[in-house]
């Protein structure tokens, strides 16, 4: 049970910051009112990493900023290595 619910919160957030990261290129496309850089990163943190790596690359968004290129896939790996920690330990 604890399980399923966990991989529905993982599932949810990472539809959430997926569908954030693409709104946002769209919204700088458009000149529109943007989402916050934090907020974008926040998301990763919270689980969201994979979804966050994805659209990074395939919407060709924030892949130009450090803080986005090097410290998503770090938030990436640090997040596979707790669940592997968590997993076999």
């Amino acid at each position: 049970m604890q399980l399923r619910l966990i991989l529905y919160y993982l599932l949810a957030v990472n539809l959430v910051t997926f569908f954030l990261y693409g709104l946002d290129k769209y919204k700088a496309r458009h000149g529109r009112w943007r989402i916050p850089e934090a907020t974008l990163l926040l998301l990763a943190f919270l689980g969201g990493s994979p979804a966050a790596l994805l659209a990074m690359y395939l919407f060709r968004h924030k892949t130009r900023h450090n803080k986005f290129r090097y410290g998503v896939p770090l938030i990436l790996f640090l997040h596979f290595a707790i669940f592997t920690l968590i997993l076999f330990f």
